[in-house]
């Protein structure tokens, strides 16, 4: 096909540009003129080829596979772009595109400065590498090729397979691309490292690199943070990050590029750190191919939710010569000139900018390791880490890291004396401290949480004044404390989301009200939406207040499954968040109880009877139905008081894939009362248990009606807003930032 030719093109002129630029680089012989000529080749080619691919989806040309497998005539306009970037040959396409867009910018930058052929040599090196994916997973495969056997060679499909209903969504329209253009990024900052290595010039790449460093880290942790606001609003578990090994490795790559930042200003301003900033811009790199390694080798297949199947063995194969071929040059250019890599500056004084911000890119480089410890382990052993240890593993860096967010500022690059110290930091401390007081004072009772919301508060206060009076004098100094800010405000925003927020599952009747959490549920009922979808209308009361709610729930054919989207009302200090579980159908006779929710161990009355659940039972039959996937059993022993008398019984509720559950309601001695078991519900953050019941008067069948029930898990999600708003505040820091160390490195002398 065409798209293949054109991806070979490209890749042909990437090699021509890479080799001319390195004769120019290492003989006196000038191939520049080629070198350009051959980027530009290797430019349209893969810009014509995405461009062919767009086509391709927009005329729902089936015969091709990547189009039948991510596509359907019934997608709107912005999901079928959107699907460009949705399986692994659109992504890798993609990531080629926003780096050959960066390169062009990157070739008029790098003339400027006379680095050309040294930095594009290395740069489009890379864009080989990329272009070389393409041609081994390429997204112009026909469907006859790509399944063979099951397509019948002389007919092409009416119809795609469409695109996963939890991908189209507007968030997920900018996240992928946003990161993707972030993973390209990062391959500038490790070209300018290797450059200057391989050159001799130990200083002055750090002025030239440092803009695209900064662009590098606000592309990165944008893809990333739209991620996060993505599983908040869509995949309804209540959260925005689970430490999948998957989100991880885009994180992990973020971090140690956020210790570049810092660590280029020591080398800048006190000429330390030097063997430091060459080892950070490779390992950066290097962690972004190893980020892709995860995700795209299917590797992490049984561990990851987000991990794309085995692409073969070839991909594989070149995903690890990638990884490899970096390596090599980043630090074998390193151990080369090694000896000569010695810091300009005299020991430092521990009071002094220099030293402390040299242990803040260390303990950001300890939360790297950390993750990227957890994240590999299922390559090593099979098993996933649990998400607490992630926990448990950074609530201590962060303590310290906000802390020295604000520290560090109080500091003189040489050495600052304690006087000075105390004197500067008074207000700030003080301020931070009475914060904490009156936190404990409201129930914050957890040691580790109060000294890190003291740490983010005090950083929140040093950043505010020195912000009010930078932004008097020079406004455009400001961008590194607001960054500083908006992340002090990303911890607080943390700390009550996360440790202090609220959830409970509730079974509501059809207009009947339940109180959850402070507030009165009420189920309306459900409306029906395109594509086979229901809204399930909820009117939530408090204080007098009402609004109401649609949190959306249907069957996907795509999945075979069932897709549930939550609805979040939004407030200054918390969100209320409404997730759908499952909508049943209870057989209410005579004159039933109605529904509980029941949480372990904790009694619970209703009428003359009072009712505790106490565990979960699995038998050995139930087990081995679930493994071979026949279905399986879930019961709940539930003690019965009745008065003076006692009695245990297990309803069960039988699950089996792509059915109805069906319920065995548990009859008690009297035969005029029975306990039906509508839902189950583990926190596997909290690990606690809690079921939703049905008690029915007057027997279990006896006069019996159909009776609509739909489960939901309600949160309530305190200061959220300051996670969100800290992070569009983090980020214009970095825009402003960048605007400032660009016109700096325009304004360097060669």
């Amino acid at each position: 096909m065409i798209g293949t030719f054109v991806i070979w093109f490209a890749f042909v002129a990437s090699l021509i540009s890479a080799w001319s630029y390195f004769q120019t680089a290492t003989t006196k012989k000038d191939s520049v003129r080629l070198g350009q000529r051959a980027f530009e080749a290797m430019v349209l080619g893969v810009v014509l080829s995405s461009l062919l691919l767009l086509v391709f989806i927009v005329q729902h040309r089936f015969e091709n596979a990547y189009v039948y497998s991510y596509t359907s005539r019934s997608l709107p306009l912005h999901y079928l772009l959107s699907t460009f970037y949705a399986g692994q040959e659109g992504s890798f396409l993609f990531w080629a595109l926003a780096g050959a867009i960066i390169g062009v910018f990157l070739l008029s930058y790098t003339r400027k400065k006379h680095i050309e052929a040294e930095v594009m040599s290395i740069y489009v090196s890379i864009q080989a590498f990329l272009l070389l994916l393409l041609i081994v997973k390429s997204p112009f495969r026909s469907i006859w090729d790509a399944f063979p056997g099951q397509i019948s060679p002389d007919s092409v499909p009416m119809d795609g397979r469409g695109l996963n209903p939890l991908l189209q969504n507007f968030w997920m329209t900018i996240h992928p691309p946003v990161l993707f253009i972030g993973f390209a990024a990062m391959a500038v900052p490790f070209s300018f490292a290797a450059a200057g290595l391989w050159r001799r010039r130990y200083q002055d790449w750090l002025t030239n690199a440092f803009p695209w460093i900064l662009f590098a880290v606000l592309a990165l942790g944008a893809g990333i943070m739209l991620g996060a606001y993505w599983a908040y609003g869509v995949l309804g578990w209540g959260g925005y990050w689970g430490w999948d090994p998957v989100e991880n490795s885009s994180l992990i790559p973020w971090l140690g590029a956020v210790a570049l930042t810092h660590t280029i200003l020591v080398q800048k301003r006190t000429g330390g750190l030097k063997r430091t900033n060459f080892v950070l811009a490779i390992v950066s790199f290097l962690l972004v191919l190893y980020s892709t390694f995860l995700t795209r080798s299917g590797i992490l297949g049984d561990a990851s939710v987000h991990s794309f199947v085995d692409p073969g063995s070839t991909v594989y194969a070149v995903l690890l010569a990638f990884i490899g071929g970096a390596a090599a040059l980043g630090f074998g250019l390193f151990w080369r000139r090694g000896n000569e890599l010695k810091a300009a500056s005299e020991k430092a004084n521990l009071f002094s900018r220099e030293v402390v911000l040299g242990i803040g890119a260390a303990v950001i480089c300890a939360s790297a390791l950390a993750i990227l410890f957890g994240t590999s382990l299922p390559i090593l052993s099979k098993t996933a880490v649990e998400p607490t240890f992630y926990d448990q593993m950074n609530l201590p860096i962060a303590i310290i890291i906000a802390f020295l967010n604000g520290f560090a500022l109080l500091l003189k690059w040489k050495a600052t004396q304690g006087k000075e110290i105390v004197k500067r930091s008074a207000v700030a401390f003080a301020a931070a401290v009475g914060i904490t007081v009156a936190l404990v004072h409201f129930g914050m009772r957890d040691v580790l949480i109060a000294l890190l919301a003291f740490s983010a508060a005090f950083a929140f206060l040093v950043n505010v004044d020195i912000i009010y009076r930078v932004a008097r004098g020079n406004p455009r100094f400001a961008g590194a404390y607001l960054a500083h800010l908006g992340l002090s405000l990303v911890f607080l925003g943390i700390i009550g989301s996360g440790k202090y927020g609220q959830k409970e599952n509730v079974a509501l009747q059809l207009n009947s009200p339940r109180r959850a959490l402070g507030y009165t549920l009420t189920y309306l009922g459900s409306k029906p939406l395109d594509g086979g979808k229901h809204a399930f209308e909820i009117q939530v009361e408090k204080d007098g207040k009402r609004f109401v709610l649609a949190p959306i729930m249907f069957q996907s054919e795509y999945s075979n499954g069932t897709m549930r989207n939550p609805d979040i009302a939004m407030f200054l200090t918390r969100d209320f968040y409404i997730s759908p579980v499952s909508l049943e159908q209870e057989e209410q006779a005579g004159h039933g109880d109605g529904s509980y929710h029941l949480k372990k161990d904790v009694p619970t009355q209703t009428g003359d009877l009072v009712l505790t659940f106490t565990r979960f039972e699995m038998n050995h039959d139930s087990q081995d139905k679930m493994i071979n996937g026949s279905g399986f059993a879930v019961g709940a022993t539930i003690e019965v008081k009745q008065g003076e008398k006692t009695e245990v019984v297990t309803p069960v509720t039988i699950y089996k894939e792509g059915a109805t559950p069906a319920y065995q309601a548990a009859l008690l001695k009297d035969e005029k009362t029975s306990i039906q078991l509508l839902h189950v519900n583990v926190d596997m953050t909290t690990k606690e248990s809690s079921i939703a019941i049905v008690v029915h008067r007057g027997g279990e069948n006896a006069n019996s009606e159909k009776n609509e029930v739909l489960i939901v898990e309600a949160s309530v999600k305190p200061f959220i807003s300051l996670l969100w708003s800290g992070t569009v505040i983090l980020f214009v820091g970095f825009v402003v930032s960048i605007l400032r160390r660009a016109k700096e490195a325009k304004n360097e002398k060669r």
